[in-house]
């Protein structure tokens, strides 16, 4: 049976625990192998070997750190095919999007490799003669990364190559879901020439190995991925120790369309937005905010689309909505919908659990057993009230909820009114109203005419409010999160001068 151990200090080791989990396919329910569950203890000797490595490798000049970052990217290039299809069969997301992911960890890589000559900072006159002042950026020691499982490695990469160029270490958990994904991003690295100890991957539980990555003393950052509950329970238990924290914890994300819109485009936004991932993304539309003008044409458009949308497993190229990660977050899913009924929204399409989905056929599809994981049929509510659960909660499903609104004001604040501040789209032609939504959404990613989903590596990505606390992924902001400003003063007057001290009185 294939095994996910740990990668501590350049080999690969057995967890302490010798107890492992299986690794189960969402899409036919067998099993792929085992993961590690690990302890406290191989935390720390994955943190013992991050302290030792970053020692030397801060001292690696910038550039010369980049030189791996390239070979990774070229390395996850020559392999993408074979890494789109260990995510699907691990994740469940269909194959076409898997390929999608890995070109984003790439993408990723190559641009944080051009970092390695552009760690900038800044130069400034001084208020003193022959005096120089500026910044440089410096690393913080070993940075604690935790990923989810819905982009096993495309979140990975938006956190491990900014931390590793900027003269960092990294201590990994992965989520025990995606295993063997971590595993192979992680012998990239090692391919590519990363020296040991520079990157570790510590498999197990959130509540085990999570816990002690934000306990340990030796780790000075931790980015995090996941649900706003741990997330808060991280700054909580981070912030007594003064750690840097970041966090990305979801979103509740509205596509907004007004009487004006083209309802085609704004369609295809709303099915690849909703079901693309299974509705497993944190920038999944979760919500359509319609103009009553356009709401009934609209909901013919979308129920119209939906028929055409293949369900099974992933790696069928025909499919179109892959499986739910694990039977818990289905029936969590199914929930939600009984929810939706109970507070009288209008269920307009799905709203089931689908048994043995039949294979459309082609490449990858193999037999009808392939089909017998965990499947939810796109979901529509629609006539729902800003103030439902179903309009205001992170369901993580093929569930979209519809509400109908009179007026551009009025859709700004139906956006606006949930927890979360993520991702928002609007559909319109009226550039005035486009560059007030620019102004008045409140979400860290605002999309003008598309869906709400399709970030690009070379921007910040995140969200206010409940999403996070203020940092981004990917992007050069990025960087802020893994690095310290330092400030330095050059004097060369040969006197001792007094900055702030009135020279008049000197």
């Amino acid at each position: 049976m294939e095994r996910c151990l740990n990668f501590i200090d350049g080999a690969w080791v057995e967890p302490q625990s010798q107890k492992y989990a299986e690794n189960i396919n969402p899409a036919t329910g067998e099993s792929l192998g085992v993961v590690a569950l690990s302890t406290a203890e191989d935390v720390d000797a994955a943190v013992q070997a991050a302290v030792k490595a970053q020692s030397t490798w801060r001292l690696v000049p910038a550039p010369q750190r980049a030189e791996v970052l390239y070979k990774v990217g070229a390395l996850l290039k020559a392999k993408k095919e074979e890494l789109a299809r260990i995510l699907t069969m691990e994740m469940g997301k269909v194959i076409e999007e898997a390929r999608g992911e890995v070109q984003e960890a790439i993408d990723m890589a190559f641009y944080m490799a051009g970092e390695g000559r552009r760690l900038f900072g800044q130069t400034t006159p001084s208020e003193l003669p022959n005096k120089m002042a500026m910044s440089v950026r410096a690393p913080i020691g070993v940075v604690g990364i935790i990923t989810p499982w819905n982009f096993p490695i495309a979140i990975a990469s938006w956190k491990s190559l900014p931390a590793i160029v900027a003269g960092n270490t990294v201590v990994w958990k992965p989520a025990t879901e995606t295993p063997f994904m971590a595993r192979e991003f992680v012998k990239i690295y090692a391919e590519a020439g990363l020296p040991k100890g520079v990157i570790n991957l510590v498999c197990g539980s959130g509540s085990v190995v999570g816990e002690a990555m934000v306990a340990h003393p030796d780790i000075q950052v931790i980015s995090f991925t996941g649900s706003n509950d741990v997330g808060r329970s991280i700054a909580s238990k981070a912030g007594s120790q003064l750690k840097r924290v970041s966090l990305e914890m979801g979103g509740k994300n509205a596509v907004v369309v007004m009487d004006d819109a083209n309802l085609e485009l704004a369609v295809d936004a709303i099915l690849w937005g909703a079901y693309g991932t299974s509705g497993q993304r944190c920038t999944a539309t979760s919500r359509v905010i319609v103009h009553r003008k356009v709401k009934e044409e609209l909901e013919q458009r979308l129920l119209e689309k939906i028929e055409t949308l293949t369900i099974g497993n992933g790696l069928d190229e025909t499919v179109k909505v892959g499986p739910i990660i694990n039977k818990s977050s289905l029936v969590k899913v199914h929930d939600y919908v009984e929810i939706g009924r109970s507070e009288g929204a209008k269920l307009l399409a799905g709203g089931t659990i689908v048994e043995n989905p039949p294979l459309a056929g082609g490449s990858g599809a193999g037999n009808a057993k392939e089909a017998s994981g965990h499947y939810y049929a796109p979901t529509v509510f629609t006539d729902a009230a800003i103030e439902m659960r179903i309009a205001q909660e992170e369901i993580f499903g093929p569930v979209v909820t519809i509400i109908p609104v009179d007026s551009f004001e009025e859709a700004i604040a139906a956006n606006n009114s949930v927890r979360y501040g993520l991702s928002s789209s609007i559909f319109t032609q009226d550039v005035n109203r486009v560059f007030t939504a620019m102004r008045d959404l409140d979400t860290g990613i605002v999309y003008v005419n598309a869906g709400t989903t399709g970030a690009e590596i070379h921007l910040p990505f995140g969200g206010s409010k409940g999403t996070g606390n203020g940092h981004r992924d990917s992007g050069q902001a990025a960087l802020d999160v893994f690095t310290e400003w330092k400030t330095v003063y050059v004097d060369y007057s040969g006197t001792l001068q007094r900055a702030q001290i009135d020279v008049e009185h000197q």
